[in-house]
């Protein structure tokens, strides 16, 4: 079944953060998908400027110690549902990008997962919130983070026929690819006990000089498509690969004749 995202008639904003889209996702046979759990207490006070996008609102509440939810602010946010779901889910599943950045200052972790698994990404992929995927990527959340069936992001994205979701996830995931390999090699040659073998110093200026070229092509090419950021890791590869194959292989012994 397709995840529906937060529209306006939804009775009330309640119901939009206890949604049971994560149920649906577990049995999707059930006959009951979509019952909310029942309500205990009031709502939330940073439920609706969250769903609403009211960041001012939210940064009251955190930062004036005349707010009468000041000194309870960060345990309202991490307040879960019984799934495990807190605030920034309910900001997720509304697209509220702008809150979710404004809320990962106040030191919250993002790669949070709830009872089943699901990250904040894994929501935000379901629900098709292109946005708010790309701003959690930017904030550099975990995209290999897999949920109880050994899903990623990805893969919840391409469940549910998220097909933006899904292209822009195989981007994040072609640029890290590429950021890893970086940091592998240059870890590599410059930690003898992790590198294959003794490197020369002409072999290992070559590496480090490649690793730092291939770091600023990232930091000037942000919107590199797949195949260029495959093609620089490749040329990178091209670069490593010869270097370490020759520092892996043992000196041949030589000969008797050519002893004497």
């Amino acid at each position: 079944m397709e995840p529906e995202g937060p529209s306006e008639s939804e009775s009330s904003e309640k119901s939009i953060f206890f949604s049971q889209q994560e149920e649906e996702e577990e049995e999707e046979e059930e006959e009951e998908e979509g019952k909310e759990p029942e309500e205990t207490g009031t709502v939330n006070p940073l439920l609706q400027p969250a769903l609403t996008g009211d960041v001012e609102g939210l940064q009251k509440i955190f930062e004036d110690p005349e707010n009468p939810h000041h000194e309870q602010a960060m345990q309202l946010l991490l307040e879960e549902d019984i799934v495990g779901r807190n605030l920034l889910y309910a900001a997720c599943m509304a697209g509220q990008s702008d809150v979710i950045r404004a809320l990962a200052k106040y030191g919250v972790n993002l790669n949070e997962k709830t009872t089943r698994g699901y990250t904040l990404l894994h929501c935000a992929a379901a629900w098709g919130r292109l946005e708010t995927l790309k701003a959690l990527v930017e904030l550099d959340v975990d995209i290999e983070a897999l949920n109880f069936r050994e899903e990623r992001a990805r893969d919840v994205a391409a469940r549910y026929s998220q097909t933006e979701c899904v292209e822009f996830l195989d981007w994040a995931d072609a640029r890290l690819a590429l950021k890893k390999y970086i940091a592998k090699v240059s870890t590599a040659v410059t930690d003898t006990e992790k590198g294959p073998g003794k490197l020369f110093k002409e072999d290992k200026n070559t590496i480090l000089t490649a690793c730092r070229i291939k770091n600023e092509w990232l930091e000037t090419h942000l919107e590199a498509s797949i195949n260029e950021l495959s093609e620089q890791k490749q040329q990178l590869e091209d670069i490593v690969t010869p270097i370490f194959t020759k520092m892996a292989t043992p000196c041949q012994v030589k000969s008797a004749k050519s002893v004497a």
